[in-house]
């Protein structure tokens, strides 16, 4: 047990010490400069400014709490029929009959907004797809809904499954509109989630999102993010409004290769919705400085492994890890490497197996997931003899722990 202990000594020195790295790197550059940042204040109850490439957490506001998207949820409307194009089961010539139902409810008579499309008419999916980006047509998108699932309430369950499968944990759609709906809500986080996910999946589709108008059956209407017509580098995404929920916006904006991504949700009137986009934009790109701690394919850290033909494997970053950091910011900087372990070989190269967190203060700024550097083949009979023993005293301590805390 002695040669046990030690071994486990030596891992969990090992562990420390790259933890420790981690901790003192961003230590330092949290430190760098004494004077604390000036602290930014928006009128909008939602928001969340996130740069995309690192995925740093630049301000948040309730970012975290359901609201109703209002056009926004057209976002994931969109995505699944970009998934759907990707799959093969679309294309560009695909077409999409305006059935009663998307004329009456989605068209000029519905009261929201609208392609004017004609009723039983045929749009292919390149002019369907302008309908809903730039348009924000409810008739177009009630169209996509049935043409790709027969109805829009089947449509929304492919919503809900895509939303999982690309990480939007609390968000639930009941409608490819946006339409009022008693339980549609989404958060700010997941509807920057969604924007980040459509701008790095879908780069060529994702151009629509900044063309400035679109005409259909002779009616030219206009983008309605008001981002666009700002030189801010603003390219896309949505606005949305519902009386109950206000004026929101997913935007983004690019400046000497950076891209930043905001949603705001909440406001009074759509003036108010376009200076406070501008103001959190103009706050981001000029307050801001960005570090890099690791490149991508270093070492972060080091996670056990069981059973292997090595006690450790290294975890690396497929990104460059980059934080962006208040200038002037004397908040501390913490970090911790976060997986369920030990890892139980075989051990595949390059799985997903944890994730480093980096907040600022109490602020959550940066969750990136990392991955094994190398494949760790099972270990010998001996290997894993030991790992075995290890175990089983490790567990049994857990064990004698879990009943002094019970009697308490």
């Amino acid at each position: 047990m002695a040669v046990l202990a030690g071994q486990r000594a030596r891992r969990a020195g090992q562990a420390g010490r790259i933890l420790a790295r981690v901790a003192a790197g961003l230590l330092a550059v949290g430190l760098a400069t004494a004077a604390r940042a000036q602290g930014f204040q928006t009128q909008a109850p939602h928001a969340i400014l996130i740069d995309a490439d690192s995925g740093s957490v630049l301000f948040e506001k309730a970012a975290d709490e359901l609201f109703s998207p209002a056009s926004m949820a057209k976002l994931m409307t969109v995505e699944v029929i970009f998934d759907e194009l990707r799959k093969g089961r679309l294309t560009q010539e695909s077409e999409f009959p305006i059935s009663e139902n998307a004329w009456k409810r989605g068209g000029a008579g519905g009261g929201g907004s609208s392609m004017f499309a004609q009723l039983n008419s045929k749009v292919k999916l390149p002019d369907l797809l302008r309908g809903i980006i730039v348009q924000s047509g409810n008739d177009a998108s009630i169209a996509a809904a049935e043409g790709i699932a027969g109805t829009e309430d089947n449509f929304s369950q492919i919503m809900n499954r895509r939303a999982r499968e690309i990480g939007l944990t609390r968000s639930t759609f009941r409608n490819a509109t946006g339409y009022s709906a008693p339980d549609q809500k989404v958060t700010a986080r997941d509807l920057a989630r969604l924007s980040i996910h459509l701008i790095e999946a879908y780069p060529d589709e994702y151009k629509l999102f900044a063309e400035r108008e679109f005409t259909w059956n002779k009616i030219r209407q206009q983008n309605r993010n008001p981002l666009l017509t700002m030189e801010v580098g603003a390219d896309g995404l949505k606005t949305g409004y519902l009386e109950e929920s206000g004026y929101g916006l997913a935007g983004s904006a690019v400046q000497n290769g950076q891209r930043l991504v905001l949603v705001v949700s909440g406001l009074k009137t759509a003036r108010d919705r376009a200076a406070e986009s501008r103001k959190l934009i103009d706050w981001g790109f000029r307050a801001f400085e960005a570090r890099q701690i690791f490149a991508a394919g270093e070492t972060v850290a080091e996670a056990d492994t069981y059973g292997g033909a090595k006690g450790r494997v290294a975890l690396v970053a497929r990104k460059p890890v980059r934080l962006l950091l208040p200038r002037g910011s004397a908040d501390r900087i913490t970090a911790r490497v976060v997986y369920q372990g030990p890892l139980v070989a075989p051990v595949a190269g390059g799985k997903e197996v944890a994730r480093l967190k980096v907040s600022r203060g109490d602020q959550p700024v940066l969750d990136m997931p990392l991955y094994t550097a190398e494949e760790v083949a099972t270990g010998s009979m001996t290997q894993r003899a030991l790992d075995a023993a290890l175990e089983v005293g490790t567990g049994w301590v857990r064990g004698a722990f879990a009943k002094l805390t019970n009697r308490s």
